[in-house]
């Protein structure tokens, strides 16, 4: 193994393995820590973490654990991968994460950059944008677990980090790789160890990759590691093999936490001509409403049946105040991962899931341990096999297109070469 990554959450990292894959890098995600070595085959590891939005003592535990797995694999580099909105809060876990494995590494000139611009995240003056509105304004300040009110990346890191952040502008990323290298390095002069560095195109980031050459951390969404196969492919270091896809045959089902914006447009969409049970969070909470009783409705429903939570943000603020966010959070959590298994147990082999916390409650419901990365559905959403008899996708909430979900069941039944 190559490169070693560390996903903050499942969505996420599939999202990265996705990347490493059109890339043309071996790649596998793990949920959670592996206990054993990895396959010969495997160039680029992502280990699949749960780690978001817990304490940050919890995550630098966790967080290490996987680097000493993946240092044990043979890694060469590292890659620190959170959500391209940079999902935290001034008491979050990215900068005591990113410390902890820059101290772990002896790594300085730490590259922070969360910018997709094929998801319409961009960087610029260290301001992180969702299209064409700044983070604070992008529906990301009404998130229910990591509101984002300040859309300067270098003011959200300084309160997480013990180390001065410093700042790569776009006018040297825009200048290439080399640019960008001595950028770098008169930031780390100047006592700065964590920079972050702006980027508004692929071609960005396919030069920042390569000003990335050799370091051994380098942190952000899964865009910027868009650049870092061609650093092991000009070594002679990775074969290039292409993966083959085998579809699911059977019924697709859908499951929805998201409260984003996008996904709830997705929903509106897809309920138009597809059976939807909405989930009354309160009802979950009080025990009104049980797994099976959506088991069962979505067993007898058409199409791809979508049962989904999500919510606009009056109502997700209502239920928190009535029962608190962490009760909240976790009882809709349980609830999607019991559900999940009883769909498994009855027969359903493929299931969409939206939401990070959504997806990583199912995903260890379902105790689903290696996820082969199949053909991307669209920009950063992958197609993952779980099993003999189970596919997945695993949507961050503002990812995909408004007829994601029936272009994912297609996606996921079919087979590609």
């Amino acid at each position: 193994m190559l490169l070693g990554c560390i996903g903050d959450d499942f969505t996420g990292s599939s999202d990265l393995a996705n990347t490493l894959s059109k890339q043309g890098m071996a790649c596998v995600q793990y949920v959670g820590v592996p206990n054993g070595p990895a396959a010969a085959h495997v160039e680029a590891g992502v280990v699949a973490l749960k780690s978001r939005s817990i304490d940050p003592d919890a995550a630098v535990r966790q967080s290490l654990e996987a680097l000493h797995w993946l240092q044990a694999q043979g890694c060469t580099q590292f890659f620190f991968k959170y959500c391209s909105t940079f999902d935290s809060t001034p008491q979050g876990n990215i900068g005591p994460v990113a410390d902890a494995l820059a101290d772990a590494l002896g790594a300085h000139k730490v590259i922070v950059c969360p910018a997709f611009p094929g998801t319409g995240r961009s960087l610029y003056n260290g301001h992180l944008f969702v299209n064409d509105a700044l983070l604070s304004e992008s529906g990301m300040q009404n998130h229910p677990l990591t509101p984002m009110t300040d859309p300067d990346i270098r003011r959200w890191l300084a309160p997480q980090t013990k180390h001065s952040v410093g700042h790569v502008a776009a006018k040297d990323v825009f200048d290439g790789a080399k640019a960008i290298k001595a950028a770098l390095e008169g930031e780390h002069a100047a006592g700065k160890r964590l920079i972050v560095v702006d980027a508004l195109r692929d071609a960005d980031l396919i030069e920042i990759g390569k000003a990335a050459d050799h370091l051994p951390l380098v942190t952000g969404g899964s865009g910027v590691a868009l650049g870092l196969p061609a650093n092991f492919v000009a070594r002679g270091e990775i074969a290039q093999t292409a993966t083959l896809w085998r579809g699911q045959p059977g019924k697709c089902v859908a499951l929805s936490g998201s409260c984003s914006t996008a996904t709830r447009q997705q929903i509106k969409l897809h309920r138009q001509t597809n059976p939807a049970y909405e989930i009354d969070a309160s009802d979950v909470i009080t025990g009104a409403l049980t797994p099976q009783t959506v088991t069962d409705w979505i067993l007898q429903a058409e199409a791809v049946p979508l049962a989904y939570s999500s919510a606009d943000p009056q109502a997700v603020a209502s239920v928190q105040a009535q029962f608190g966010r962490e009760k909240s959070a976790t009882a809709l959590e349980a609830f999607f991962a019991t559900l999940a298994q009883q769909l498994v147990n009855a027969g359903i082999g493929k299931i969409l899931t939206a939401g990070g916390e959504t997806s990583g409650a199912i995903v260890e419901g379902l105790q689903l341990k290696t996820l082969e990365i199949g053909p991307e559905i669209d920009p950063g959403v992958p197609a993952l096999r779980g099993g003999d008899n189970l596919v997945i996708a695993l949507k961050s909430g503002n990812f995909g297109a408004e007829d994601y979900f029936a272009k994912a069941a297609n996606v996921l039944g079919r087979d590609h070469d």
